[in-house]
């Protein structure tokens, strides 16, 4: 390692203060690697928003350092943002293992990337990019082939968990690498950046292999059809769904499109094991004995366009739910969708199947550590410095709380917002360094970012109190008006003509353009009079602000 005075700088530009669009970036004189690149579903106060994504200026700006971007997993969460970066990074090399690129390879056809080379990385590597050496390990976690990165530099060895559990008999039987995590502990870990999601959750997060046995028990009596819906990226998952069904001589239909092209790249790269005969096509579900069928789908999260809501909503082009179906909702709603996953499963219900869901029976575990096992990771690597990362901000303050216990001086553990660098000298001090940009980025439809706060704050207000739209024509050379003002409302009231509110707000856009004073009305400061008499008038008869759009029409 060449050694200059540059310190190490850390920067999470998302994923800190929040769960979803992971983004850390790790720069070192002029090199920057990045790790994972993720997205994040809006919340409903994001009007007609689809995804969000990070705020990259930082790294635009600083484009000709960006060496490689380093994928922890192909969750959405940490993979879902490459498609709207990358084309700011031409040539920029993405590593990731097996399965990840099999995965990624699916969208970089989508979104027609192909200035991108991906890169296999597997666990047990050691790849040196600029004054980066790249060590990934096996990790456990809710998809085959997680990793966690170590990365050696100039100023010591920084681990990065990525999302991880200590599964001790993880479904594909590969065990976390306790062994590489002691060693770099040995050799001496500077800083440690660890996934805080169940931080506040004691005990162990239990093994994924005891969703396998709920399934078997929830199946067994069973003599009508059963239809489990999971994350489509949850292969783990999937290969349960698979083994369950298979002691019970029953036949899977996998159905949803993320679904389908996951289930097809697993199978292809080996992660899936099953006997061809055991797959039934979609087209032929009705044509399997209902007690013979087990239905894999998407939208366990309620999301109103996947499988499951619309089986729910009899909306499904080969599935109808009928009574007598079973359905295993085998995810806990992520922060924010507990309401759409409450509707799909009383739509279900309507419909007459029957639900276990995540209050009923836990067909479900997460794939995030819970305290003890985060204690553990911050056992084997004991490290000087500790940055809690993906979680909400209250996950980091009690994961913090759990590195202290550790061992871990106060003073060394680094609770930061998205933006906020830490810089780590060679003489091994740290300190946070200066705010960088970092925030949303909006992405709606095809428009990556055009959509911004302004036009969402609209949105919001066009929502809770709807437009108020006023058409006024008016004589070029007096200024006096021709005709009665033509109203259009939406979302406010019922626009007739004859309610009273209409009438008094007729009244006072006749009173203010009558009045411009001694000169002929200038049309932009007419339609100010305009706005502000009706916006004053509307609240003073239903404290309400629509958004009032007066157009002047001069003849």
């Amino acid at each position: 390692m060449t050694s200059s005075n540059h310190p190490l700088r850390i920067i999470p530009l998302g994923g800190v203060g929040e769960i979803g669009k992971n983004m850390y970036v790790f720069e070192y004189g002029d090199d920057i690697v990045v790790i994972d690149c993720g997205l994040m579903f809006p919340d409903e106060e994001m009007f007609g928003i689809d995804l969000v994504i990070p705020d990259i200026t930082y790294l635009v700006e600083r484009r000709k350092n960006v060496r490689a971007f380093l994928i922890t997993h192909a969750h959405e969460d940490h993979v879902g943002g490459l498609p709207y970066v990358l084309p700011e990074f031409p040539g920029v090399p993405v590593y990731a293992s097996t399965l990840a690129r099999g995965l990624l390879g699916n969208k970089v056809k989508e979104h027609k990337l192909h200035n991108n080379p991906l890169v296999a990385l597997e666990p047990g590597d050691d790849v040196q990019i600029g004054p980066f050496g790249v060590v990934p390990f096996r990790i456990g976690h809710s998809i085959p082939d997680a990793m966690g990165i170590a990365l050696r530099t100039p100023v010591g060895t920084v681990v990065h968990t990525g999302d991880f559990k200590f599964d001790h008999t993880p479904v594909d039987g590969r065990l976390s690498d306790f062994h590489i995590l002691a060693r770099l502990g040995e050799e001496g870990v500077i800083c440690l950046l660890s996934d805080s999601t169940r931080a506040e959750n004691p005990g162990y997060t239990p093994s994924e292999r005891t969703v396998g046995e709920a399934f078997r028990e929830i199946m067994e009596p069973l003599e009508g059809r059963v239809i489990v819906a999971t994350f489509a990226s949850n292969i783990a998952r999937v290969q349960q769904v698979l083994d369950a069904a298979a002691s019970f001589d029953r036949k899977v239909a996998v159905i949803g499109r993320s679904m389908e092209q996951n289930f097809r790249i697993a199978s292809d790269l080996g992660y899936l094991k099953y006997p061809p005969s055991q797959i039934v096509s979609k087209d032929r579900i009705n044509d399997t004995p209902a007690d013979k069928l087990v239905i894999c789908t998407t939208g366990a999260q309620g999301e109103p366009m996947a499988g499951l809501a619309r089986m729910a909503n009899r909306d499904h082009r080969f599935v109808e739910i009928q009574p007598g179906d079973t359905v295993i909702v085998s995810a806990s709603p992520i922060p924010g969708n507990e309401e759409y996953v409450s509707r799909t499963i009383d739509n279900l219900f309507k419909a007459g199947a029957n639900v276990f869901y995540h209050t009923i029976k836990r067909a479900h575990v997460s794939g995030h550590a819970s305290q003890e096992e985060l204690k553990l990771m911050l056992g084997l690597t004991k490290p000087k410095y500790f940055i809690p990362m993906h979680g909400e901000f209250r996950m980091q303050v009690q994961h913090g709380r759990l590195a202290i216990e550790t061992g871990v001086a106060p003073e060394n553990v680094f609770i930061i917002e998205n933006g906020i660098p830490i810089e780590i000298s060679e003489d091994g001090s740290a300190r946070r360094g200066l705010p960088v940009t970092a925030g949303y980025v909006y992405v709606d439809g095809l428009s990556v970012g055009e959509v911004g706060d302004v036009v969402l704050r609209d949105r919001k207000a066009l929502a809770n109190d709807g437009m108020f739209m006023i058409v006024v024509t008016v004589d070029k050379q007096t200024g006096s008006i021709i005709g009665r003002p033509e109203i259009i409302t939406r979302g406010f009231v019922h626009g007739n003509e004859q309610d009273p509110i209409m009438g008094g707000a007729i009244e006072r856009i006749v009173k203010s353009v009558e009045n411009p004073g001694e000169h002929i009305s200038e049309i932009g400061l007419l339609k100010v009079q305009i706005k502000d008499g009706v916006s004053r008038y509307l609240y003073e008869q239903t404290k309400r602000r629509p958004m009032v759009f007066p157009v002047v029409v001069e003849v």
